[in-house]
């Protein structure tokens, strides 16, 4: 698992670490010290931690003009013991949705299990994201399928192309373009 690194062909028109208004503002990383590690194995230490055991996500780009924000996940979802949904939003989401974030791409195909509980915490996210969305793209078919088990379908937007989007061929603003047409098209 240390192999896997977050995307970084967007670092050049974004990092969490420089842009004041990002909850990640001033992180620090060492490429030579491996120390947060999943079940006992390591990741890259590019990964963000959420303060859950299980799981660590990167920031990939996030505009506040676009009103558009893409984070991309690794390990196990879990919010039946860690709540990681709540660390989530508590940590993270709402920093960004005070910023005036109201579209979120999710990059799940790295999230290896999902442990659900009840969706409350994803039901406060949908209502605040008002005219925006959340969607789910790449989320390995076993995820989705225990992500709907928990009616998480209902608050964030999995399926049809979005669950093989070749993601890393466009720019950040072209994807959440992509995304935005391909979401648009499901509801008109």
């Amino acid at each position: 698992m240390h192999t896997i690194e977050p995307y970084y062909n967007w670092i050049e028109q974004y990092s969490a670490t420089e842009d004041e208004r990002s909850p990640l503002y001033g992180a620090e990383y060492s490429l030579d010290t491996f120390s947060n590690t999943i079940y006992g194995y390591y990741i890259h230490p590019q990964w963000d931690s959420l303060e859950s055991d299980t799981l660590f996500f990167k920031i990939l780009w996030a505009d506040y003009d676009e009103g558009a924000a893409v984070l991309e996940f690794i390990g196990e979802w879990n919010d039946a013991i860690e709540n990681d949904i709540m660390t989530l939003k508590r940590n993270i989401l709402d920093v960004l949705l005070h910023e005036g974030i109201k579209r979120f791409i999710l990059i799940g195909e790295n999230v290896f299990n999902f442990h659900g509980s009840d969706d409350s915490y994803y039901e406060e996210w949908f209502e605040e994201v008002e005219d925006g969305w959340i969607a789910g793209v790449n989320f390995q078919e076993h995820v989705r399928r225990e992500m709907s088990q928990y009616n998480l379908d209902h608050y964030i937007n999995f399926g049809g192309e979005l669950d093989d989007l070749p993601w890393r061929t466009y720019e950040p603003r072209r994807l959440v373009e992509t995304v935005t047409g391909l979401l648009q098209r499901r509801l008109g």
